[in-house]
Formats: structure tokens, sequence, C-alpha cells
């Protein structure tokens, strides 16, 4: 089976086939640094980190490109809030967002472009644009002409006179239709500039991706990725800025992700109802957010609230026993060959999962079918090369997913020293409950309870982790 994509362009899944054999090419739009990012953002950056894994985990060589817009309306209102200057405000919540991407496992980009530093290509794009009659200028500021697209809302299914819906700043009177979007804008005191042949001023929010892509990939790149917020009007605008000046397609697949949902809306700054990334993390594992994530499908709505949260908290817990090792001593025999089996069988569903469209809630499942068959043998005293080579290929699919399965940080503060102690007393007591030495397994476990040692008994065996009283 071959990889096959949901392309929104098409509103069908397409097999995969890059540009180039072998190679793809890869951009996803970043965020506008104005303020502390928040999960939602998070969820983009995670799945699009899944699919690059996943492409190179099947042998892709893979060029990933993700932006940060650095001058915007919104971040010059903010700076103005803070009196502080919009460039530094700018920098300081970029810095911040990388280290947030590194908190959260997922891989650094090829390249970072920012606006501030794509100016000049910026400019030699819509000076194209102008020479093919798809841009005029006025007073300053410069317009892509929609009427001249005929092609203009094909990746939305919208009409131009939908094209105001969503936008981020009021529409300009001046324009020679409703629909017509800004390239430049002119130049207003106290914001700001940069020379052009129209006159001081700044990009446009949608002309920053065409000139990045074109610049840092190509003028035909293969995957191009955000949040479904984006499809109108930025990427359908970055479509027609980029076929009209090209004549070439822009991308091949246009993938989108769904939504994180706190109560049932969307997550956003303008609704107020965020958690911020640095929130996030004080309490949960960058692992228990991917899992939440690829519970479901990426291109639809994630809910987030402590039921869910905690259903992922506990299937993290599930997939760490895996990683266990092994007490016994049999490296061969019955038990030993439907280990192999099952982690033959865990890879192949694995692989067809992800080849759905990155299923990754399948995918998932294979992964805990895994969990059961290492920890039934484990339990059976299987133990040596073949138990090795499960745990492994355990981790190479866990890590398509970009799980990394540390230990807990709350298990950790018991110290290495006493872990196994711990673990001893777990065995006992499971031993006990085995022979229904019912009180003598109730005492260790309200004993361990004192010690701020928490079981829970699970159907691949008993979980402990460390709690701090909060008394």
């Amino acid at each position: 089976m071959s990889l096959r994509i949901y392309n929104t362009l098409t509103r069908k899944e397409e097999p995969f086939q890059p540009v180039e054999e072998g190679k793809v090419r890869m951009y996803v739009c970043g965020p506008t640094v104005y303020a502390d990012a928040h999960i939602g953002h998070a969820m983009s950056a995670i799945v699009f980190d899944m699919v690059r894994r996943y492409l190179q985990f099947r042998g892709y060589e893979v060029t990933y490109v993700t932006n940060f817009t650095d001058v915007d309306d919104k971040i010059i209102t903010r700076a103005n809030q803070l009196g502080e200057d919009p460039f530094e405000l700018a920098q300081r919540y970029a810095d911040k967002y990388l280290d947030h991407l590194s908190d959260l496992n997922i891989l650094p980009a090829d390249e970072y472009p920012r606006v501030t530093n794509e100016i000049g290509t910026i400019i030699e794009v819509i000076q194209g644009l102008g020479e093919e009659g798809y841009a005029y200028e006025v007073d300053g500021s410069v317009y892509f002409r929609v009427d001249k697209d005929p092609d203009y809302g094909r990746l939305s299914g919208r009409n131009q006179g939908d094209a105001l819906t969503g936008t981020r700043v009021a529409s300009d009177e001046r324009k020679e239709n409703v629909a017509d979007f800004a390239l430049w804008k002119a130049a207003k005191t106290g914001e700001p500039a940069w020379d052009s042949p129209w006159g001081e001023g700044r990009p446009g929010w949608h002309i920053e991706c065409s000139a990045m892509c074109l610049h840092h990939l190509g003028e035909t790149i293969d995957i191009h990725g955000g949040g479904n917020d984006l499809i109108f009007p930025h990427h359908e605008n970055e479509i027609a800025q980029s076929e009209s000046l090209t004549g070439k397609p822009f991308a091949k697949v246009w993938m989108h992700n769904g939504m994180l949902q706190l109560g049932g809306e969307k997550m956003s700054k303008s609704l107020g109802n965020l958690i911020t990334i640095d929130d996030f993390l004080r309490d949960h594992s960058a692992d228990a957010l991917r899992l939440l994530i690829f519970s479901g499908h990426y291109r639809k709505p994630v809910m987030y609230n402590d039921e869910t949260i905690g259903a992922a908290e506990r299937s993290l817990a599930r997939l760490r026993t895996v990683l266990r090792p092994s007490t016994g001593h049999k490296s061969v025999g019955e038990e030993v060959d439907v280990l192999r089996e099952a982690t033959e069988n865990a890879r192949v569903a694995f692989i067809e999962a992800m080849d759905a469209d990155f299923n990754t809630s399948s995918a998932l499942a294979s992964l805990f079918e895994m969990v059961r068959a290492v920890n039934s043998a484990r339990s059976a005293g299987v133990a040596g090369p073949f138990f090795e080579a499960a745990q492994r290929t355990f981790r190479d699919l866990a890590g398509v997913l970009g799980l990394t399965l540390v230990e807990e940080e709350s298990t950790a503060r018991v110290g290495m020293e006493a872990k196994p102690f711990v673990d001893l007393l777990v065995q006992i007591r499971t031993d006990l409950r085995a022979q229904k030495q019912w009180a003598l397994a109730d005492q260790i476990r309200n004993r361990l309870t004192e010690l701020s040692i928490v079981l829970e008994d699970t159907p691949e065996g008993t979980q402990w982790r460390y709690e701090e009283s909060s008394s």
C-alpha cells in the first residue's frame, strides 16, 4: 500500500507522488509572534512534525520550512500597548516559541524565514505580479486583482464576494474591487517601514508565504500545511499570488489540521479561552499532548478538557510499561515466537494506518497491541534478543509519532536507589493478589500510599507514580 494524503484542494485522498522522486519540499505556516503561544499553535506544529517524521520513516528526504510573521498589525498594536519596540517584541516571542518547539520534541526546521529578512524577495514578487497585470498601486499601497484570476476560490470553494471574511484589516475604499487584497501597505506614522518602488511601507500578510516558498523551496512544493482556519483567505490568496506569478501549481498537496477546542470553541487569543504552552507543560508532558492529538484524526477538532487529557496521561503510562526490562531468561519457545509475530504484525498495522492519510488513532491501536504482547511476554519470563528487538521496534514506531516515553518527573523524584524497592513491593503485592491474600496486598498498598506512592491497576499490570501531598 502506498501513502495516501487528503488534499484540501481536490477534496479527496490521493496517492502521494512528490515532484522529485524520493524528496519532499514541505512548507508550514508558522505563528505571528506577538504573545505567548498556546497549545492550539502547538497542535499544528505537532501534526506536521508527525507528517515529516513519517515521511522520513518511509525513506523520503524532507526539506521542511516554517516561517515567523514578525511584522504585522497585531505585533504593532501589542508593542504600542507595552511601549516596546515591535522588532524586539517579535524577536522575544519568536525565541520563546523556538524553545517551546524543543520542549515539545518537535524536530528543528531546515529554515525559519522571517518577514523582516525577506523584504527584498517580497518586493520582487510584487513587482513581477505588477508586470503581469495582477497588481496595481494606489497611493503607495499595492493590491492584487482578484478578478484577473479565474480560479480564485477553488481551495476554499468560496467566491470573491466572501473575500473580506476572516481578513485581518478593514476594506480600503480605494481598491478597484472589494475582494482585492493588499500586497504592500503604504507606511503609517510610527509603524515599521521599508523603502520600495511604491514608497515606504511594509508587506501585506498573504504575500510573505508566497515569497518565502519561492525563495527557499522553489516554484512548486510538495506539501503546504497549516491550520484549517488559514484555508480562507490566507492560503487561497497564496495560491492566487504564486500561480499568477509563475504559471505553475504552487503546491501539489494542501494539508490542514483541525482546531484544538476548549469548551467546544476554537482556542484563540481573541476569544480569551487559551491555555499557553507554558501553562500546559507545568502540569503535563509533551507526550501527553501528542497522545491527546493523535487519539483522533489530524483533520478533525480535538477537545481539550480534564477528562481527555487525563485519558491521554493514562494511555501514556500504559505505553511506558513496554520499556521495562525483562527479569526472565527465556529466549526460545512458544512465548518468544508469539512475541516475534505480534511485533511484526504491529509494525505492518502501524504502517498501513499511517499510509491511510496519517490515521494516528489506528497507528496508536497497533502500539497498544504491542503493549499487551510485550508485557505478556515479560510476565511469561521472555528475555533475550527477540524481547529487546520488540522494545526497539516499539521505540521506533512511537518515535514516528514524536513520543519520547521519558519517565514521568514525578516518578523520577523517588530516586534511583528507591525505585527497585518500590518495584519489588509492587510485584509482591501482585503475587499476593494472585494468591488471593487481599489483606496483605492492601497493607502494602496502604503503606505505599502513606509514602506518596500511588498505585494504579491496569489490564497491563500495576503502575505506580509519586504524588506529593498538598497538605
